[in-house]
C-alpha cells in the first residue's frame, strides 16, 4: 500500500482527535485551550482513552469549561462528574489537580493560555515545561496537548510523539515528524498524529 493510501485510510478510520471526542471545539480562544487542557490532565494517568474522555464530557456538561468555573466548583462537584464517567481510583486526587490547575492558569495567566505560548517566545520545548507546571501533567500529557493544538499553534508542529512514530514506522510510513508532516496538509497534522497514537494503542489495529 502507497503512503497516500495508508494515510488516506488512517484519516479515515482513526482520525479523529481525541479534542473532538470530548466534543471540544478547538479554536484559539480561551475556553477551548483550556478545555484541551482539563483533557490532558485526565489522560494524564493510567487509565483508558474513552474514560478519559468520558470524564472530560462530563466536567464540560456540569458547566467546568472555563478555568474560572473550574476553580469555583466544589471538590465534590468535581469529583462527581468524574465518578459518573467511572474515571475510578484517580477521580479524588484528579478533582484536586484540576482545582489547583484552575488556580495555576487563573493566577498566572489570567484564564488565557495564549499567554503560556507568549511567556514560552513560541518555543516548542518551553511551551512543553509550562505545560509541566500545571497539576498532573507530565510529559505524556504535554506531548498530548502539542499534538492537538499543533493546528493551532504553527511552532509546534510537526508533533508526532514516540508511539505515532513507532505506529508509523510498523505501517511503512517515515519514521521522522518532518517525513510524516509531509504526508499531509498543515490542518490534517493533528488528525494523523492523532490516527497513529490510535492504531498503536489498539495495537494490530492497522
Amino acid at each position: 500500500m502507497s503512503h497516500v493510501a495508508t494515510v488516506k485510510r488512517l484519516l479515515e478510520e482513526y482520525g479523529q482527535t481525541h479534542a473532538e471526542e470530548a466534543g471540544i471545539r478547538l479554536r484559539n480562544t480561551p475556553a477551548p485551550l483550556y478545555q484541551l487542557l482539563t483533557l490532558c490532565v485526565l489522560f494524564s494517568v493510567r487509565i483508558k482513552a474513552d474514560i478519559a474522555v468520558a470524564a472530560a464530557r462530563e466536567l464540560f456538561k456540569a458547566g467546568m469549561r472555563t478555568p474560572r468555573a473550574m476553580a469555583d466548583a466544589s471538590w465534590q462537584d468535581r469529583v462527581d462528574a468524574l465518578g459518573r464517567a467511572h474515571y475510578r481510583r484517580y477521580d479524588e486526587s484528579t478533582a484536586t489537580a484540576l482545582g489547583a490547575g484552575a488556580e495555576l492558569v487563573l493566577d498566572r495567566y489570567r484564564g488565557d493560555l495564549r499567554r503560556l505560548r507568549e511567556e514560552a517566545g513560541e518555543d516548542p520545548g518551553r511551551v512543553r515545561e509550562l505545560l509541566q507546571e500545571v497539576p498532573r501533567i507530565g510529559p505524556v500529557g504535554a506531548d498530548i496537548f502539542c499534538r492537538e493544538a499543533q493546528g493551532l499553534w504553527p511552532e509546534l508542529r510537526p508533533a508526532f510523539d514516540e508511539r505515532a512514530r513507532h505506529a508509523a514506522a510498523a505501517l511503512g510510513l517515515p519514521k521522522t515528524p518532518q517525513g510524516l508532516a509531509g504526508l499531509v496538509e498543515a490542518e490534517d497534522l493533528p488528525r494523523l498524529a492523532a490516527a497513529l497514537v490510535r492504531v498503536e494503542l489498539s495495537h494490530g489495529a492497522a
